[in-house]
């Protein structure tokens, strides 16, 4: 290790010693940006990027579990993704989806639950991420959800339709409905139903935009933007984004 490692490491640690254990999010949820500008940076072909990327996942969860994170949200592809890629992008990055989500599952410690618009997704890969669901559903650590064929303005039609067809089903009015709507009934068909709102949202490669991440649920959120691209996100960066997390105070509003 040379000596420049051996200061990082040394900086790594003393970032880490700063970290107020009363003040690690719950749940983190994470844009995954820059995996193509890496790749482009590195004289790569896109594809490289997206791998790189996927091996950056399993690492980061592993972070994250080091701290007590309980939920963490990836968004790996977007909706609008679905329709801006090339086919041969798409196959790849679905690939690499279904293969991490897998490794996520085979820890036997983390529960992968795929959260999106599945029926715009192959077939064979919606029905994969479900086996998943399924297979890690007893995992006792880290909730993991796969945002993959997500976009926050979907996730919020389909709430609502969810809701006024569960209504529908019990007789219930429109009028009626009006009457009580409020915005835990929303919440309750959301995606995420159940599961706290993300206290940090961190986006890498520069850019500071949500892009339809998690637009309900993160009203309240605190946000980290990190220049890094994704697949060269340190382990320090995590750190400080935690570090500053815990510096700031959460006025939800008042």
């Amino acid at each position: 290790m040379d000596v420049r490692q051996l200061l990082y490491r040394a900086y790594e640690r003393r970032v880490a010693g700063s970290l107020n254990p009363d003040s690690i999010p719950r749940h983190i949820g994470v844009i995954l940006d820059g995996n193509r500008r890496w790749a482009k940076e590195s004289g790569l072909v896109a594809s490289e990027g997206h791998r790189a990327g996927g091996v950056k996942i399993l690492e980061f969860l592993g972070w994250c579990e080091e701290v007590g994170v309980d939920v963490v949200t990836l968004w790996l592809l977007s909706t609008d993704n679905l329709i801006g890629r090339s086919p041969a992008e798409l196959t790849e990055i679905l690939s690499i989806s279904e293969a991490v989500a897998g490794q996520i599952a085979a820890t036997g410690r983390w529960r992968v639950h795929p959260v999106g618009a599945l029926d715009l997704l192959p077939s064979s890969t919606a029905r994969r991420l479900k086996e998943l669901e399924d297979d890690s559903r007893d995992a006792a650590g880290l909730h993991v959800n796969i945002a993959i064929g997500y976009g926050g303005r979907r996730e919020i039609a389909d709430a609502v339709r969810s809701l006024l067809q569960q209504h529908a089903a019990q007789g219930t009015s429109i009028e009626e409905l009006a009457e009580i709507l409020d915005v835990e009934h929303i919440a309750e068909h959301l995606y995420t139903r159940g599961q706290p709102d993300p206290d940090l949202v961190i986006r890498t490669s520069g850019e500071q935009r949500l892009g339809g991440f998690l637009l309900w649920q993160s009203a309240h959120s605190e946000f980290s933007f990190v220049e890094a691209f994704w697949p060269a996100f340190r382990k320090v960066d995590f750190l400080r984004a935690l570090r500053n997390y815990g510096e700031r105070e959460r006025r939800y509003g008042k």
